[in-house]
């Protein structure tokens, strides 16, 4: 069998030794009769050569496809698996906070009645849809809290929003209640404290089996 290698360098010397005919339209049948091969080498073995080599280079593009697709399957796993942890672990630090949150604000002048976990607001008919770790509420204020495993401030500008959507959809039912917003981590991301209490949240910050909670810098900002 020819190679790459053994093909290219007799070509070579043909085009060095300056005996390429000058360029005209031929076919391939009159080709091995226009070129004057180095000894030993014949059209047949160019050609056959070329076609090897064509044969390679296809068979290493499929290999490399299916290498290709076999990791990317991995990764999309991983990534789910990964998606799949953080999850169960951000549900694992809720039922650490959440169940001593109304006391934990009673303590600062905020006497909520009730909580609720997981609390979803659907409205299709006004493409509102949104999700509150936890929900605390009495008959004139509300406080949604976020709560995340690595609190980021993407996290919080996301609850700012979340926020917006909550003043939205209560005004559509006339709840004329003001809205208060909160941030929990266990890892905290840089800055992501200061920036949550700039924003006038609440900053709920685990300390062994309890946590404490930081009010804004300025004052609570209402929604």
């Amino acid at each position: 069998m020819l190679f790459f290698g053994q093909v290219l360098t007799p070509l070579f010397a043909v085009f060095l030794s300056g005996k390429m005919p000058q360029i005209m339209v031929i076919d391939m049948a009159d080709l091995q009769t226009q070129i004057d091969y180095p000894r030993g080498l014949t059209f047949e073995h160019v050609w056959a050569a070329l076609q090897e080599t064509d044969r390679v280079i296809k068979e290493s593009q499929r290999e490399t496809a299916k290498r290709q697709e076999e990791t990317d399957r991995i990764v999309k796993e991983i990534g789910k698996r990964l998606g799949d942890f953080t999850n169960s672990f951000g549900e694992v630090v809720e039922h650490m906070i959440s169940p001593n949150l109304l006391e934990k604000f009673k303590a600062i002048g905020f006497d909520f009645e009730e909580a609720s976990t997981r609390h979803k607001i659907r409205n299709k008919k006004y493409d509102i849809s949104f999700e509150i770790d936890v929900f605390l509420q009495n008959g004139d204020t509300a406080m949604l809290v976020e709560i995340k495993s690595n609190l980021t401030i993407s996290d919080i500008n996301k609850h700012v929003i979340r926020l917006e959507k909550m003043r939205r959809w209560a005004d559509l039912r006339g709840d004329k209640r003001r809205f208060l917003g909160a941030v929990a981590g266990i890892a905290i991301e840089g800055d992501a404290k200061e920036y949550a209490l700039n924003q006038g949240f609440f900053f709920i910050d685990p300390s062994g089996e309890n946590f404490n909670i930081t009010v804004p810098f300025d004052k609570p900002k209402e929604w």
